[in-house]
C-alpha cells in the first residue's frame, strides 16, 4: 500500500487532494508544487481554499493569503470570496467547497484543497451534525463561565469530548457543554448522524504537515513582523473605518484585534506585535490538538519541509 492510499479510496472516483496543517506549515507551498507536477504529468490542479481567515476579501495580508507570485500561475478558488460583512460559517464553506470541487472534476482536473481549519474540513468530508437548536438560556448560562469552569463541566457531564479538546478552547469548549446541556446528548451523538459529506464521493489523497511547533513558532513570529511592515495596519484599519459587528468572523481574525487597539492608542506597535504572535501561537497549539486528535489516524503524517509532491502523493504522481 502507497504512502497516501487508505483502505477506503477507490480508484474509480474523482479524485481529492487534502492538504492539512497548522498555519506557517508550508501547506500553500506544497499545493503549489502538486499541481504544478500534476500539470507535468498531463493532469491540472486546482488549489481550493480551506482556511476561515483566507476567505474573506477584507484579509489578504492579516491571513497570508498566496501572493500572484506564489500562485505560479495556477488557479486558486475561494480566497477572498466572502465580503467581511458576512459571516462564512462552516456550512456556507462546505457548500460552495462543493460546487467548486464538481465543476474542477467535471473539466476533469484534481482540486487541491489546502488549509488549516479543520472544522472547515470535516464539515465537507462528513457532513453537517443535526444538532436542534440551542435552548438560548443554556447558552447564555454556559457562555458566561469562565473556560476553566466550562471545562471542568464538561469533564464531568462529556468527559469524552473534554478528553479531545485542548481545556483553553473556550469556543469548543463552550459548544460541547451547551450542546450536551440543552439537548441531553453528547456532541459526538450528534456528529455520528452527519449528512451531506462528500467522503464516500471522492478518493481522497489527503497530507498533514506537522512541522516541529519550536519551528512554527519561529515562522509564525518571522511572518507575524512582516506582516506589519507589509499592510496589515492598513488592513485593519480599512476595516475599522467600515464600522462593521465585532463580533464578526474577520474582526475576531488573529491580528486584527490587537493592531486595532494599536490603533486605537491602547498599547504600542512593539506590543500589538508581541500580542499578535503570541495569538497566533495559541492557534498553533490548537491547530496542532485538532491535528492530533480530530483528523483521521490513517492520514499521512509529514514532519518535513523538504516538499518533494511525488513523495507525499504517489497515487497521483507516478514515479
Amino acid at each position: 500500500m502507497s504512502k497516501d492510499q487508505s483502505p477506503n479510496s477507490a480508484d474509480h472516483l474523482p479524485a481529492l487532494a487534502l492538504i492539512a496543517g497548522p498555519t506557517a506549515s508550508g501547506k500553500s507551498d506544497l499545493a503549489v508544487r502538486l499541481a504544478l507536477a500534476l500539470g507535468e504529468s498531463g493532469r491540472k490542479g486546482v488549489v481550493v481554499n480551506a482556511d476561515a481567515s483566507q476567505v474573506y476579501a477584507d484579509l489578504a495580508v492579516l491571513s497570508a493569503r498566496p501572493s500572484a507570485e506564489e500562485m505560479q500561475g495556477v488557479e486558486h478558488r475561494l480566497f477572498g470570496a466572502w465580503d467581511g460583512a458576512t459571516a462564512c460559517s462552516a456550512a456556507d464553506w462546505a457548500e460552495a467547497a462543493k460546487r467548486e470541487i464538481a465543476a474542477i472534476h467535471a473539466q476533469g482536473a484534481v482540486p487541491i484543497l489546502v488549509g488549516g481549519t479543520g472544522l472547515y474540513i470535516r464539515t465537507l468530508l462528513e457532513g453537517i451534525a443535526p444538532v436542534p437548536e440551542i435552548d438560548a438560556q443554556v447558552r447564555e448560562t454556559v457562555r458566561a463561565l469562565p473556560v476553566s469552569k466550562a471545562f471542568a463541566a464538561l469533564q464531568a457531564e462529556d468527559p469524552e469530548r473534554a478528553a479531545r479538546l485542548d481545556a483553553a478552547d473556550s469556543t469548543r469548549v463552550a459548544r460541547a457543554l451547551e450542546v450536551v446541556r440543552s439537548t441531553g446528548k453528547p456532541l459526538s451523538f450528534w456528529q455520528a448522524q452527519s449528512e451531506g459529506g462528500i467522503a464516500s464521493e471522492v478518493d481522497l489523497h489527503a497530507a498533514v504537515l506537522l512541522p516541529p511547533r519550536d519551528e512554527l513558532y519561529r515562522r509564525c513570529d518571522a511572518r507575524f513582523a512582516k506582516m506589519l511592515q507589509s499592510g496589515a495596519v492598513e488592513e485593519v484599519d480599512a476595516l475599522l473605518a467600515r464600522n462593521l459587528d465585532p463580533a464578526l468572523p474577520v474582526m475576531r481574525a488573529i491580528g486584527v484585534p490587537e493592531i486595532a487597539a494599536f490603533l486605537r492608542g491602547e498599547w504600542s506597535l512593539a506590543d500589538a506585535q508581541s500580542k499578535g504572535s503570541q495569538a497566533t501561537r495559541n492557534y498553533v497549539k490548537r491547530q496542532f490538538t485538532w491535528a492530533k486528535h480530530q483528523f483521521p489516524r490513517d492520514w499521512q503524517r509529514f514532519e518535513s519541509h523538504d516538499f518533494q509532491a511525488k513523495g507525499y502523493f504517489e497515487r497521483l504522481l507516478p514515479i
